[in-house]
């Protein structure tokens, strides 16, 4: 099976505006194949955050390449989605109007097959009702529902995800993403996640990169070994808490390294 996305021997190294240069990611090597799901885990400012910008052309590597489909990425591109840790929407549009603007934003217009595919995409997140609301009127895993429906308007093939869920209660953080899973599953994407959450992790992913403290490597990929589906179920299974556990213990103890 080729590779969707390919990144090889990546470092990135920023200078600061006194001149000094801090390294952010060193020789970095990731692969993955169409469709699959990988979650990027580890300490604050291993450069997590860093590869999600590396693969969506919004960053060139210091060293190294990243490609697409084998092709090596030089600039943003149609068939990435990308979605924040904050839904950044606009506070004085509606629900369709915040997921049309990316179209307005490139085409400089939103037809009206647009409109009816953004109301698809709100019927598929559970959000069907609220179509016409500003997002002020909404909670916050609403907003970031939107956020998602947004990222897939365009259809993408891959979904950069930068911990989505992070600033939600744990609670609603569960919600959102069972509710992925669902999504994911309905349209299946290759996707990358940024996540500090273990558990998060483990129910999503195909695969879990773990990063190295800075600067950032691949110091393990750790294949998950649940089958799908997953559900709510998945999370009180003794076998998923104890392989939970045994994830926070290494890491863990390689933060105290």
């Amino acid at each position: 099976m080729n590779d969707v996305i390919s990144v090889h021997g990546v470092g990135q190294t920023f200078v600061g505006r006194d001149g000094s240069k801090v390294t952010a990611l060193q020789n970095v090597d990731l692969k993955l194949r169409r469709h699959e799901f990988v979650s990027l885990i580890g300490p604050s400012g291993c450069g997590k955050s860093t590869i999600l910008r590396l693969i969506a052309g919004l960053l060139q590597p210091s060293e190294g390449e990243v490609k697409i489909y084998g092709m090596p990425v030089l600039e943003p591109r149609d068939e990435i989605g990308m979605v924040f840790q904050r839904p950044t929407l606009l506070p004085w549009a509606n629900v369709v109007d915040n997921i049309t603007f990316p179209m307005k934003h490139k085409h400089g217009r939103v037809d009206d097959r647009d409109r009816k595919h953004a109301r698809e995409l709100l019927s598929m997140t559970g959000l069907a009702d609220f179509a016409e609301r500003n997002p002020s009127e909404l909670s916050g895993g609403m907003q970031q529902r939107v956020a998602i429906a947004r990222s897939l308007l365009h259809d993408p093939d891959i979904l950069l995800m930068d911990e989505p869920f992070s600033a939600l209660d744990s609670l609603t953080r569960d919600e959102m993403s069972l509710e992925l899973l669902r999504i994911w599953t309905e349209r299946p994407k290759t996707v990358v996640f940024v996540t500090h959450s273990i558990q998060e992790a483990l129910l999503l992913s195909d695969r879990i990169v773990v990063m190295s403290a800075r600067p950032g490597r691949v110091s393990e990929i750790i294949d998950v070994p649940f089958a799908r589906p997953r559900t709510i179920d998945t999370l009180a299974d003794p076998a998923f808490n104890a392989m939970a556990n045994e994830m926070r213990i290494k890491l863990f103890s390689r933060s105290k390294e």
